[in-house]
């Protein structure tokens, strides 16, 4: 295998590791705020964000790289619960709730964290071919 080709898979799996960081991080702002309501009588909570990628060619290299293509607000309606002491409840006493499925977000964040582990691998293994071709250069 070229060293080019390696250099290659280098790219591919950093833009992987960027991706999937702001993956976690995304599930781990929703997580942070699965709670968070509005802040006064009858206002909006915290809207559940997302996340796209896209395939994007590098045109230096010809790689396909992944990058993140957007940042959205999950347009799913919020839940409702009765709560009538809350400072954001309405007039009937019911409070608009996050959007967000803890359950989901665990499963989101578990999937995120296994594809930037093997991102992570794909990069020691490449660093470990190219070092070990440097040695085999040398004698």
């Amino acid at each position: 295998m070229p060293v080019d080709a390696l250099a290659s898979s280098l790219r591919i799996a950093s833009s992987g590791l960027e991706a999937q960081s702001m993956r976690l991080r995304v599930v781990a702002e929703n997580i942070a705020n699965a709670q968070s309501t509005g802040s006064v009588a009858g206002s909006d909570p915290y809207a559940r964000k997302t996340i796209t990628f896209e395939s994007e060619l590098d045109r230096a290299s010809g790689d396909n790289l992944v990058s993140v293509k957007s940042l959205g607000a999950d347009t799913s309606p919020f839940r409702v619960e009765h709560e009538p002491g809350n400072p954001a409840a309405d007039d009937k006493g019911d409070v608009k709730m996050p959007n967000v499925d803890l359950l989901f977000e665990m499963a989101d964040m578990r999937e995120a964290n296994r594809s930037y582990e093997a991102n992570l691998q794909i990069v020691k293994q490449a660093r470990d071919m190219i070092s070990k071709t440097i040695d085999l250069l040398r004698t």
